[in-house]
Order: structure tokens, then sequence, then C-alpha cells
């Protein structure tokens, strides 16, 4: 085919290309140009170069691997299965700072802590060091990247922990039931199992609830584990004796039913608790605002007063934690083993909520005795 001009094509290039053999010389290439007397002079420079010897086709030069960026680390490590929670508002976020297209030999603690406070300008450091840095670190590891990432000041949180003494604990249990007498099996069982709501609500199931053994398996966990959870006798007896969730009725001729008293009747309704499909949720609740003003009510009415960020679900779980402390007589090591939390440093915090063996030593010291004049004085 004689050397020609090929017109730009629509969706393809918008350039004409240069195609064809000239004295033997094959030559395929664009000429760079969409305007047809620029494109014909570039045609006829090539055949006065191919006419001198002088033309050599241009070598396709080999473009340099790109270096793998973090969108490419975080996209290896979610196919090998790691946790996508929280990765989406990393990866989403632009600007100089943001890690997304950084490669991964430019990501350092500089640009980590930069990152963060994009994402999260701000978030306390808790959530920052739960949300970014726990995350990234994550994706890092799994890019083989051991880099010693440095949490944000004040990432641990805060050691002070609310918890309810036993005449609080059972006022709000006894409320929870005059609520709801499956809101109070409820709490009652968050009470004595130190469970997480999300595992309460969402992976505990009436096939994993086994009485006889005195055991509530979760088959998975906020930890991604597996967890037996041992119910105690208390707790036992009250799944024996919950009655069946009440039917109520769609409408009834001649009587007027109280207000919110028809309606559409839960899944399960008159059907004992216990006999309920085994695939069906353990409770019916799910976590959102009317679950916790269920909550707010019965501590309302039991007349327990909370600071505000500890009026949730989690003061069962420091209850739990701090009576087994105080006793059950674990430590911070036999709370761990308990299985409800993962690591040490996560249920060290109970051991606050007692004067330990070596301060309660104070009660040796020498005090004034009935007759000293020091007393006297006092």
């Amino acid at each position: 085919m004689p050397l020609s001009l090929r017109p730009p094509r629509k969706g393809k290039t918008p350039n004409y290309e240069i195609r064809g053999t000239y004295l033997g010389v094959y030559v395929e290439r664009t000429a760079g140009t969409p305007e047809l007397r620029v494109a014909k002079r570039v045609l006829k420079g090539i055949k006065e170069a191919i006419e001198r010897g002088e033309y050599r086709k241009r070598e396709e030069v080999a473009e340099a691997p790109k270096p793998p960026t973090f969108a490419d680390a975080t996209l290896a490590y979610l196919k090998a299965g790691g946790e996508a929670k929280f990765l989406g508002r990393i990866i989403e976020a632009t600007g100089d700072n943001a890690l997304r297209d950084k490669p991964l030999a430019e990501i350092d603690q500089l640009a980590i802590d930069n990152a963060a406070r994009g994402v999260y300008p701000l978030a306390l450091a808790t959530t920052l060091n739960r949300q970014f840095y726990t995350p990234v670190s994550a994706v890092l590891k799994h890019a083989g990247i051991e880099l010693k990432i440095k949490r944000p000041k004040g990432w641990r949180g805060s050691k002070a922990t609310e918890w309810l003494e036993p005449d609080q604990a059972f006022a709000v249990i006894r409320e929870a039931y005059g609520i709801e007498a499956e809101f109070g099996l409820f709490c009652l069982t968050l009470l004595y199992t130190g469970m997480r709501l999300g595992d309460a609500t969402e992976e505990a199931l009436l096939r994993g609830l086994r009485l006889d053994q005195a055991l509530l398996y979760l088959g998975a966990t906020k930890n991604s584990e597996p967890r037996p959870v041992h119910l105690p006798p208390i707790v036992v007896e009250a799944f024996r004796k919950q009655p069946p969730r009440p039917e109520r009725p769609r409408k009834a001729s001649g009587v007027v039913l109280a207000n919110g008293a028809a309606g559409r009747s839960r899944s399960g309704a008159g059907v004992p608790f216990l006999e309920r499909h085994p695939d069906e949720k353990l409770f019916r609740f799910c976590k959102g605002g009317r679950l916790y003003k269920m909550l707010y009510l019965a501590l309302d009415r039991a007349g327990v007063v909370l600071p505000r960020r500890m009026r949730g679900f989690h003061i069962f779980c420091h209850t739990y934690g701090t009576w087994m402390h105080r006793y059950g007589g674990l430590d911070t090591y036999g709370l761990t083993r308990t299985g409800r939390w993962k690591d040490p440093d996560s249920a060290d915090r109970y051991k606050h909520t007692m004067a330990s063996a070596e301060a309660r030593r104070a009660d040796l010291l020498p005090v004034p005795t009935p007759r000293s004049r020091a007393l006297k004085r006092l």
C-alpha cells in the first residue's frame, strides 16, 4: 500500500495518520495534527527522509512501570479478605495530602498524619485511631511495609470508666422488663455476658442458644472470631421463663381498642420464645434510635444518672467487666481469657475500678488512740 494519509476517525483519534510503504520502508504513525495542510507537510518530510536514507522507525519506548500506590495496596488487601470498613472514605479523599494515589514508598509518618486530618479534620484521637490509623496500618502491613506508625496523642481514650452498682443495675433491669418483656431479657443478657450491642442484635441466633450447656454461641463477633458466651444461671432461667411475643389484633368489631393496641403482630408472635425457627435472630431488636430511647426510658425510670457519653448499652459491658473483676476475682488477663476482650490493653481499664491490694494496706497505718491528745484536737 503506497504511503498515504488516513483521515481522523471519530472516537479513535482526532489526528491524521500516515500509513503505507515507500521505497520498501513501511511507515505507520500519527501525523500529530488534525490539519490536512500540516499533515501533508509531515508526509512530504517523511518521504524525503526515506529518499535520503535517514528515516528510521520510531522505537517504542518502554514505559517505566509505575510504583504501586496506596490504592493498589488497598485493592490487594481487600481481595485478600481484609476489612473494608472505614477504607472507603480514605480512598475517596482527594487533595494534596490524600493517600489514594501516593506511591507506597512516599508514605511516612508525616504523610499519614496530614492525610488523617484531611479526612477527619475535627475527629477525636480515638476516632482517628479507629477509623484512619488502624485501617491504613493494616493495608501497609499487608503490602509488606513494616512502618511503625505513631498513633495520635490520646488515642487510647480515657481510662475513666462508669459502671452500675448492683442496686442500680437491678433497678434498670426491672424497668426494662416493665417496658417490654423481651427488652428486659435483652438487657439482662447484656449485663451478665458483656456482649456488644452489635453481637446481640446481629450475630446472636436462636440456634446458637444451648441452655443445657449454659451457652450462647456467636458465629462471628467484632473481633472476627467466633465466641462461646457463658450464660449465668439467672440468664438461663430467664430464657426458660420468657413468654411468647404478644399477638396484636388487626381490628375488633364493636370494641374500641386502646391507642396502639392494634397493628401487625411481630415475627414469632404467639409462638413459645424458645420454639421459634432456629435461624431467627435471638432478639428482635435492631440498633437504632428506638432501641436507645427504650434504654433511656429504663434509666430515667430507675433513677440512674450517667454522663452523656455513657448513656448507652456499653454501660452493661463496663458493669460486666467491673463485676467480674470485683466479685469474680479476675485480673486483666483473666478478663481477656473470658473471650470478651481480645487483648489485655482493652481489659486493663477495669483494674482501675477497685483499689489495689497494695493501696488497701493503708488500713494498717497508725491512727490516734482514743485517749490521744491529737485525737481530741481533731
